[in-house]
């Protein structure tokens, strides 16, 4: 039930559109009808995050009545543009689509809109450069991962109790717009801070194992780290094992903050180990339903469709730890 009510709470996080105009022009329509075939090609299953919200496609195929076409790319950009051409051949009504990079998948889109299907980019996007939401796909589902960073690095300026920061971050994959832009919005902030210093950046794939073997490197040569920012929770334990492993104590000499709001996350800030970190919910499927039934009934869809993310702090992590995933 608790579960329910957090994807409950994402399906309503949208901004709704100002009115039921028209499709906008050049955008493939989607007809009504009882029963759709939806297209869902996952990057990969290697973490909490994407597992979650696969499933939570999978749970919304039966209430939503789809026939779900999911695949998993296995981590793999070039495998993915290969699962969105095979769904295209299949015939889909619909797709949502995660990219794991911004340029590689800019192709399997353009397709997608000539073979006369709408495609809706889900927590992750494109470069805006080539592929524009209302022109080329219809519009992007998901976080502002820019505002995440800010938050998490605002966060970490007010409860850092030194008086210098040596702050290694932990990024995500390279290329992918949750890495650029939590990148962006942490060091902006960071920037404007004398006493702040990033001394490494460098990528953890945003996997565990990653996240403590790069740990583990950067940590050799920067052995005065007291602040380590990662761009996901996963990353982010995986670097508390490798303090951990070094000696360290994490949440008592080095501040480590993070996002998704997994539950491992919610966990290690309860134990004191983790600072914060701002959520980036992987309920996609509800949201997923609502938005496309607003499209089949002719309505304009903004082209960013913003989630609201909260913020998960030892105030409050003992009591959202049991609905997280």
């Amino acid at each position: 039930m608790k579960r329910r009510t957090m994807i409950g709470a994402v399906a309503l996080a949208f901004a709704m559109s100002v009115g039921t105009a028209a499709v906008a022009e050049g955008l493939p329509p989607l007809e009504k009808k009882d029963r759709y075939k939806v297209g869902f090609p996952q990057m990969e299953s290697n973490n909490p995050w994407r597992i979650a919200e696969t499933k939570s496609f999978q749970d919304t195929a039966e209430a939503c009545n789809w026939d779900l076409v999911a695949t998993d790319a296995a981590g793999s950009a070039a495998k993915q543009v290969a699962d969105v051409d095979s769904m295209i051949a299949q015939g889909i009504d619909i797709l949502f689509l995660p990219p794991r990079e911004e340029k590689p998948l800019i192709p399997a889109v353009m397709r997608a809109k000539a073979a006369g299907i709408p495609t809706f980019l889900v927590d992750r996007s494109v470069d805006p450069n080539v592929a524009k939401a209302g022109e080329h796909y219809v519009a992007f589902l998901g976080s502002d991962f820019i505002d995440q960073g800010r938050r998490v690095a605002e966060w970490t300026l007010e409860n850092f109790k030194g008086d210098k920061g040596t702050i290694i971050q932990l990024e995500g994959t390279t290329g992918s717009s949750p890495a650029n832009d939590r990148k962006k919005g942490f060091d902006d902030v960071i920037a404007k801070h004398d006493n702040m210093t990033i001394v490494a950046s460098q990528t953890g794939d945003f996997a565990r194992d990653m996240g403590r073997q790069v740990m583990e490197t950067l940590l050799q040569a920067h052995p005065d780290v007291n602040i380590v920012y990662a761009h996901n929770d996963e990353m982010a334990i995986g670097a508390i094992q490798a303090l951990e492993l070094a000696g360290r104590k994490p949440g008592d000499d080095v501040l480590v903050v993070s996002i998704d709001g997994t539950r491992d996350a919610l966990q290690a800030i309860i134990d004191g180990k983790m600072g914060v970190t701002v959520e980036s919910s992987p309920f996609f499927g509800p949201l997923a339903c609502e938005v496309m039934g607003r499209y089949a009934s002719g309505e304009t869809i903004e082209p960013w469709v913003k989630v609201e993310d909260r913020i998960f702090t030892k105030e409050n992590a003992a009591k959202h730890v049991d609905e997280a995933y």
